[in-house]
This record gives C-alpha cells, structure tokens and sequence, in this order.
C-alpha cells in the first residue's frame, strides 16, 4: 500500500489526519527522538520533515534517525531540491500554485523529479498555497511570492480548483511557519466546497480546540510545527491528535 493510501485510509477511518513537521535546523538528536516517540504515542498518523530554509547538514541524519527510532509514516515536506532522502516513505511534491514564482511551479520540481525517480521515493503531487497570515513568514520571503488575501476565499477555491484540474492529489492551505494568525475556517469551508482534494491545513494553529475547528470547517489533515518544539506542555500532541480525530 502506498503511503498516499495510507492516508486516504487514516481520513475514511478517522474522518481526519494529524501530522506533526519537524524542522531540522530546530531540534537537536535527543528532543527529535523524544517528540517522534510522543508523536507514535499520541497516535500522530505522520511525520513531516522540512523547512523553509534548510541552514544545517543534518536533514538526512534527521531522517535517518527518525526512521529508526518510530514505524510512523514519514514524509518530506520540501522546501528545495536539496530536501530529498531516499531513506524517507514519501515526499509532498509541491507545486507554489498560489505564486506565479516559475522556479517554485515548476523548476524545482525538474530538478527533483529524476532524483525522486533514482531514490524509487513516492511523490504525492500538492499543490502548495500560501495564504496570508498576519505577518511575513519565512515561506512567502524565501519563495519570494505574495499570499492569498486571507480574506479572498474566491481566488483560493479557483487555485485549488487548478490543482485538482492538474492532476495533483491534494491541497495544502499554509499560512506559514511561525503565522501569526493560522488558515481562516470560512476559506477552509469553501474550499472544501469546491473540490474534491483531500485539503492539508496548517500554520498558526497553537491549541487543539483550534485544530478541531480546522476539521470541522473542511480539512482533512492537520499540521502542527513551531507549537510542538516551543512547548514543554505534557500530553500536548495526544490533546491534537484527539481533537483532530474527533
């Protein structure tokens, strides 16, 4: 089964996904040993690793690593070509639709896609939206395109609508790491409306209650970050998981 099957299944069995993304400039070998065992605990469906900007040498240790230490789903959520490990179950091959940036729509990904090829690595094709979120985040400056309004549910339904048209198998609303305000639940609602995608949400969202509003609006899969290296909240990822699988 691939991992893309995999995760249609968690989304029919539990209604949605919870995912957790570890950034490898941000943790050290011990703290991502501890939260990829909280993650297997808590019943996290996968792990994403990846960052906006890549400054350390330790991504394919970090998924060495992480493979070894919990049987999780671990995919890549890329921020360049240089963010590929054959070690790795898949990779989110994102497509920047919501920027007219040409090498974040397409150059990149020629790049990749012959390495993905030789590595037999499964590529899940995503199309990748930014979406405003309150302050200038690292993804919209080092992709150097604007986001969606977040108040301009219409342009984020027709890109989505794109995505699907394309061929891709799913949507990620983003409103980037470390946002200050997360994916507004009307957008999510009327982009889960709209199309028939899976939709990945993620960016902003600090507390389970907000994560749960997420589901209900429409996503089918969760994303929690910067909240899970910053806090020392015990049992904090079972309480998202819980409130995502409802």
């Amino acid at each position: 089964m691939s991992v893309f099957e995999v995760l249609m299944q968690v989304k029919a069995e539990k209604g949605a996904g919870y995912f957790v993304l570890l950034d490898p400039d941000r943790s050290d070998d011990e703290a991502v040993v501890e939260i990829a065992t909280e993650c297997r605990d808590a019943g996290v469906d996968a792990i994403l690793v990846g960052s906006s900007m890549l400054l350390s040498v330790r991504f394919e240790h970090i998924i060495a690593l992480i493979k070894r230490t919990v049987d999780l789903p671990l995919i890549i959520s890329p921020g360049g070509v240089g963010q590929i490990s054959r070690h790795a179950d898949a990779l989110f091959f994102y497509s920047l639709i919501s920027g007219r940036n040409p090498e974040l729509l397409i150059g990149q990904q020629v790049k990749a896609a012959p390495v993905l090829k030789a590595y037999n690595l499964e590529a899940i094709p995503t199309g990748y939206m930014l979406i405003e979120s309150g302050n200038f985040t690292s993804a919209e400056y080092i992709s150097d395109t604007r986001p969606i309004p977040r108040n301009k549910s219409d342009i984020a339904k027709a890109h989505a609508l794109t995505a699907e048209y394309l061929g891709m198998k799913m949507v990620y609303l983003e409103a980037g790491s470390g946002a200050r305000l997360s994916v507004p639940e009307e957008m999510i609602r009327g982009v889960a409306e709209y199309i028939s995608l899976p939709i990945i949400v993620g960016g902003g969202i600090r507390d389970p209650e907000e994560a749960r509003k997420k589901v209900q609006a429409g996503a089918s899969f969760v994303v929690t970050g910067n909240v899970m290296e910053k806090s020392k909240t015990p049992g904090l990822i079972r309480r998202f998981a819980e409130a995502v699988h409802g």
